[in-house]
């Protein structure tokens, strides 16, 4: 039997034309296909006709595969000889959990490789007309989650840093819990006044976009209706998209 093999993928941020290269000859050439949830799903198109696809999305409270039975297929598949295509949204290394994965695959001796993708914090950014970084606003850029592990409760963030240390963070999937961070960034330092940003399906013709200060994004989100998948940026940057917004001015013209 031939040795099979998994390629842990970065499917981008939503746009499907932002995947990489590599990232789409792993799909052309997977038997197996465990994609997630917000895999834009005209990349499973490039598939091979009898690659079995299977999905592995998670919604808050609602997984259709946990992640103990997500790396149970991994392993199997591998194990059965069969090139297998782990097609997760964003980067597989920015919060999607790629690295537990690999250290499964491992542990049981399979070989993987790792495919970077571009993550949601910086491309639906750019897709609003943010930059995260700018000479004149922003020299330091941070990622981080809306929620950290529930056994952590929500004190996991080094608030003091994040609100006076670095001058852009991104935080991924945090509308429902948006009111708490706007507190606690302003308790912590932050100017209330500081501008934020809330993108709603980053890069995709779904995109949509609205701006407030940091006292008032959390009402803001609630009377827009925003919901995630959404990234909520805040810092001087956001300013920029008054004169470099571009993508929703041009039609989102693709899915």
């Amino acid at each position: 039997m031939k040795e099979g093999i998994v390629y842990i993928v970065g499917a981008g941020p939503g746009d499907p034309k932002l995947i990489t290269v590599y990232g789409l000859e792993c799909i052309q050439k997977a038997d197996v296909i465990a994609y997630d949830r917000l895999v834009n799903p005209t990349l499973l198109d490039f598939a091979k006709k009898d690659a079995e696809l299977v999905y592995c999305g998670k919604l808050p409270g609602k997984h259709h595969l946990i992640q103990d039975e997500i790396n149970a297929l991994l392993v199997e598949k591998a194990q059965e000889g069969k090139v297998v295509t782990r097609l997760k949204g964003g980067d597989p290394f920015v919060f999607g959990r790629g690295a537990e994965e690999a250290e499964i695959l491992k542990n049981h001796g399979i070989t993987y490789e790792i495919v970077p993708g571009i993550t949601a914090g910086i491309a639906a950014a750019a897709y609003a007309g943010i930059p995260v970084t700018h000479r004149d606003f922003a020299t330091s850029f941070a990622l981080v989650t809306g929620h950290g592990r529930e056994e952590k409760g929500q004190d996991f963030l080094n608030w003091p840093a994040l609100a006076t240390g670095i001058d852009t963070v991104a935080f991924y999937m945090s509308v429902g819990n948006i009111a708490y961070i706007a507190r606690k960034l302003i308790e912590n330092g932050r100017q209330a006044t500081t501008p934020v940003a809330v993108i709603e399906w980053g890069t995709t013709a779904q995109q949509r976009t609205i701006t407030g200060q940091l006292d008032e994004i959390a009402a803001i989100i609630e009377r827009e209706g925003y919901h995630n998948p959404s990234m909520i940026v805040v810092g001087e940057v956001v300013n920029v998209r008054e004169k470099i917004q571009w993508f929703e001015e041009q039609g989102l013209t693709f899915s």
